[in-house]
């Protein structure tokens, strides 16, 4: 999960280098984010991370939103990441409980470096992938909760081994995908307490397949 505080801190960085004094407050970060001061106590209180404020603050001062949320080298913060972006559903969540996919066009812009475009397929490929949240354990240490993975919604044959994105009855699952000899699937999560399913090719809705993550490794 993210922590709030690093990020305020962060968010004090960049502000107390375009003051005189270098003194930044909590309600100067408010302001920056365009929230009132009870709102960002309360976001502080409840470690909640306003998302679509952050990128907003970032895309307005050209810094990299991988810097600001996973500490990448601060050296992002003259780069403008404005090339490249895809589509990040921060409302959306896949678990191993049947996550929800609910205001799937409630999406904000998630700026990518040069470097994780080449790991998502490349330039040609990035208008084919959707970042959503991870939620719970049933595929650690794969994937861990609070990850965010990046699908390739091209890539849907089950045939090819993979972790794949997909919905059924029960809701939204993230899963590593085997096809048996028998033509229906095994569905296996990395976390070995959760026991491996079976089901028909018919019987799940694929998404993409998970390309890659970002996220804290535990």
């Amino acid at each position: 999960m993210f922590n709030i505080n690093e990020i305020i801190e962060k968010l004090r960085d960049v502000l107390s280098s375009e003051k005189n004094d270098g003194k930044v407050f909590d309600k100067d970060i408010a302001n920056a984010l365009e929230l009132t001061s009870v709102n960002f106590a309360t976001m502080k209180k409840r470690n909640s991370v306003p998302f679509s404020n952050i990128l907003d603050f970032c895309a307005l001062k050209k810094i990299s939103i991988n810097w600001m949320l996973y500490g990448q080298d601060p050296s992002s913060l003259i780069d403008s990441t404005d090339k490249y972006w895809i589509k990040y559903f921060p409302t959306i969540n896949v678990s191993a409980g049947g996550g929800a996919y609910d205001n799937e066009e409630e999406y904000e812009k998630l700026d990518l470096p040069d470097f994780f475009v080449d790991l998502i397929g490349g330039r040609d490929n990035v208008k084919n992938i959707e970042a959503i949240n991870v939620t719970g354990d049933s595929m650690e240490p794969t994937l861990n909760n609070g990850n965010i993975i990046f699908i390739d919604k091209t890539k849907y044959d089950v045939s090819k081994d993979g972790i794949y994105a997909f919905i059924n009855e029960n809701g939204l699952f993230v899963k590593r995908i085997q096809r048996r000899v028998d033509g229906e699937l095994d569905i296996i999560s990395d976390n070995k307490e959760y026991p491996k399913q079976v089901v028909t090719k018919d019987g799940i809705d694929i998404l993409g397949k998970v390309v890659s993550s970002i996220g804290k490794v535990f």
